[in-house]
């Protein structure tokens, strides 16, 4: 007797037909932000802020602490949303605007990130492509706004990504 194969579900993320405007998709787990990861990605890209590595001088400053650097929380509030929205089914950034801190990270501050889609539409050129628009706005432990951008990536349909990965004998 044979044993069945099992179902088989593989993670990614939506594809563009799956998506819809003005949902919000809330990205879990959290992430907690340590000291390590903000020395280290400072170092790593040769930023040598006094207010991400120097806690005596950063203590003398208006928050009275170092401060995680910005460019760790953006990418770290736009990888959260990668699993959940679009795991192997992006075909590329296009870009990301608007990007705002209008509060700090700290070591030890929790990150939450939410991205609500608010534009979907058909690529003119590419037929079985779109593209996608994306606000994402990261929010610390207390429910606080600390980070915000808009996204807009390529993304293919469910159809045309499938027909991509299995060409036909006739091409």
């Amino acid at each position: 007797m044979s044993t069945p194969t099992p179902e088989r579900i593989e993670q990614r993320g939506f594809y563009l037909d799956e998506l819809r405007e003005g949902v919000i998709y809330a990205h879990r787990p959290g992430r907690t932000l340590t000291e390590t990861d903000n020395v280290l990605f400072t170092s790593l890209t040769m930023n040598n802020q006094g207010l991400h590595l120097d806690a005596a001088w950063s203590a003398t400053q208006p928050f009275g602490q170092r401060l995680m650097n910005s460019l760790f929380t953006l990418g770290t509030m736009i990888g959260q949303s990668v699993p959940q929205m679009t795991e192997g089914t992006i075909i590329g950034q296009l870009g990301i605007d608007g990007v705002k801190f209008p509060h700090p990270m700290f070591h030890g501050d929790t990150l939450y990130t939410e991205t609500e889609v608010t534009d979907i539409r058909l690529s003119k050129s590419r037929p079985g492509q779109g593209i996608v628009t994306m606000k994402h706005t990261g929010r610390n432990q207390d429910g606080v706004v600390v980070a915000t951008a808009t996204r807009t990536c390529m993304m293919w349909t469910r159809d045309a990504h499938a027909a991509s990965m299995n060409p036909s004998e006739e091409d």
